[in-house]
């Protein structure tokens, strides 16, 4: 089954390092077994890290034994759709990769608001 982007065309990879995705399998993709919606796929910055932290979900750790490595600034990570528009009205939102963010994201945001913050608006 093909999954789509928010541009409606294929669904593109998000990164393979570090390695992302709900089932860890590089894309953002959704097949409605992910309550957290891990469908935005993000250039994350400092501060949005440190903004994800504040609210509980710390992503600059390493966990190895979960073989998570910790996220630096430019990574490539698919983020839950709810803590990026907490992000976003908090002014800290970070960078989105449109071509791989799963059409599911715009239950949550405008496609207008994700352009504006795409680093691949078209």
């Amino acid at each position: 089954m093909t999954q789509l982007n928010v541009l409606g065309t294929e669904l593109e990879e998000c990164s393979m390092d570090p390695l992302t995705g709900s089932r860890r399998n590089g894309c953002c993709d959704n097949f409605g077994d992910d309550p957290g919606m891990h469908v935005i796929c993000c250039v994350v910055t400092d501060d949005f890290l440190t903004f994800s932290a504040s609210c509980g979900n710390d992503l600059s750790t390493p966990m190895p034994m979960y073989g998570f490595p910790g996220l630096r600034h430019g990574d490539r990570w698919c983020v839950c759709a709810s803590r990026w528009v907490e992000a976003y009205e908090a002014g800290r939102a970070c960078q989105v990769v449109l071509a791989a963010t799963h059409m599911s994201a715009l239950e949550y945001v405008d496609l207008e608001v994700l352009k504006s913050h795409a680093v691949d608006a078209p």
